[in-house]
């Protein structure tokens, strides 16, 4: 079996593991920049087997330059996607600070209320 024969290459920005939805950056990401070890990413995805993440590892070190780039652009996507949500959130989350707004001004007036009547 050859390397590659762990991965399924859709396109140049989507590699993944073959059989799986995961992408092989989602596995390196938990590799390099949370140094975890394979074992733990293996328990974190349950779809990936542990030979899975070890060729994913091999793959990386064997195509490091090309893989390094490949990860750039995902962490500047996330990145960039990340922004925009932030910038333009569903209305669901605007629902929720509202909330959360509400709830903490209740709780400083219980608070006042508290330190006036004791």
């Amino acid at each position: 079996m050859q390397l590659e024969d762990y991965f399924d290459f859709l396109a140049p920005d989507d590699i993944r593991l073959k059989g799986t939805r995961i992408g092989i950056e989602h596995i390196l990401y938990q590799y390099i920049h949370r140094a975890q070890t394979p074992e733990a990413i293996a328990e974190r995805y349950r779809t990936v087997t542990l030979e899975q993440v070890h060729a994913t590892i091999l793959y990386y070190l064997h195509n490091q330059e090309t893989v390094s780039a490949y990860l750039a652009d995902w962490l500047a996507w996330s990145h960039q996607m990340r922004k925009k949500q932030q910038e333009n959130p569903p209305p669901f989350i605007g629902k929720l600070r509202a909330l959360k707004a509400k709830k903490q001004v209740d709780t400083q007036t219980e608070i006042s209320t508290l330190e006036v009547s004791g």
